[in-house]
């Protein structure tokens, strides 16, 4: 195969970003065949691509090899399995399901590992992130002691809210700055730390917009080699903050303001605790800055890369198993808030579903 035919379901902001990309042949091998929407005149607007009302008349087309999803979150779930239960190669916007339950649900569909099957996390091609971990990887840093993530620069307006029906309800979203904006925060979390072994979470919810989820949130994380991390996001804070902060035995990295410095410790702090005779010393340091060169190709990457994984074999940046690691924390941040409880992981996904439902049967009455 030298072209991969792919149809996109979802005209939205997002779906029309992701086919005028490829239509205007920003991802080498990779063909515009086919667009879904409900909408007569969304589906006219790219002429070389034929235009569905329906993903089940897209797919018995035979027009396509692939489908990139861009509907709204629930729907992720369900047109993915359709997709890969017909045989199709599928890439899906973050996040790839609501709850734990339904990422499992559409993880067990994909059988055929001849298929790929690929998630739109396109953070993870960001340099910046790519050298931290790197750094962290290699060992020459050390263990990690502590993680601090502020990332309250996701400001949204009312306006934004409003602009959908769906928008931070349970029901149409089911979450709000942790499922949409901040999901990337929690990929790159667990990319970076990996999976902690507990979380605890405090969220508003409706603090800053009138909505039914969470735009406000402090959680806080333990790791079974005993580091802790905090993460605080938010969409009603401007202008924000993005700073990560992490410490290590041998050092300091910091990620701010498109800044990324390193701070190096002359030797392991704990070392230098138990062999001092000093009371107030600290380890000598010095910095070190380091140069990163814009923020890579974020979701032409990714497309470019699903693409080569399908013609070539190539590696995948962002497997969709993957993308449960960042749902899973998502959900059990809010449900220790809901239940006033530290969460341990792995979350019991039915359980969480569980509430989620109830949640949904509360909004809904008067």
């Amino acid at each position: 195969m030298n072209t991969v035919r792919i149809g996109v379901v979802g005209l939205g902001i997002m779906g029309v970003g992701h086919a005028t990309n490829i239509a205007s042949g920003k991802i080498k091998g990779l063909e515009l065949a086919a667009v879904v929407s409900s909408d007569v005149a969304k589906r006219g607007r790219w002429i070389n691509a034929r235009g569905f009302a329906t993903t089940e008349e897209m797919i018995a087309s035979g027009l396509i090899d692939a489908v990139l999803i861009a509907t709204p979150h629930y729907s992720h779930t369900t047109i993915g399995i359709q997709a890969l239960k017909a045989g199709l190669h599928v890439l899906v916007e973050k996040p790839i399901s609501v709850h734990k339950a339904d990422a499992e649900k559409l993880i067990a569909a994909h059988t055929n590992k001849k298929k790929v099957f690929a998630a739109l996390l396109n953070q993870r091609t960001d340099p910046y992130f790519q050298k931290i971990r790197q750094l962290l990887k290699n060992g020459e840093l050390g263990a990690v002691r502590r993680v601090q993530w502020t990332i309250t620069d996701w400001f949204r307006t009312h306006a934004y809210y409003a602009s959908s029906a769906w928008r931070a309800t349970w029901a149409g979203e089911g979450g709000g700055v942790l499922l949409n904006q901040c999901l990337h925060n929690l990929d790159l979390f667990q990319w970076l730390f990996g999976m902690p072994k507990r979380v605890t979470g405090f969220c508003n919810f409706g603090r800053y917009h009138p909505i039914e989820a969470e735009d406000d949130v402090t959680a806080y994380f333990e790791f079974a080699d005993g580091k802790h991390g905090t993460l605080v996001t938010s969409t009603g804070e401007a202008p924000g903050t993005n700073r990560l902060e992490i410490a290590t035995e041998r050092g300091r990295i910091v990620y701010e303001n498109d800044k990324l410095t390193l701070t190096r410790n002359e030797m392991p702090m704990s070392e230098f605790s138990r062999t001092t005779k000093e009371g107030f010393a600290k380890p000598a340091t010095w910095d070190i800055s380091i140069p990163i060169n814009g923020h890579g190709g974020q979701h032409t990457e990714i497309l470019q890369n699903f693409t080569d994984a399908i013609i070539d074999d190539k590696p995948l940046i962002a497997p969709a198993a993957e993308g449960i690691r960042s749902i899973e924390l998502a959900n059990a941040i809010v449900m220790s808030a809901w239940t006033g409880k530290p969460v341990d992981l792995p979350l019991n996904s039915k359980t969480y579903e569980r509430h989620l439902k109830q949640k949904i049967a509360e909004a809904k009455k008067p």
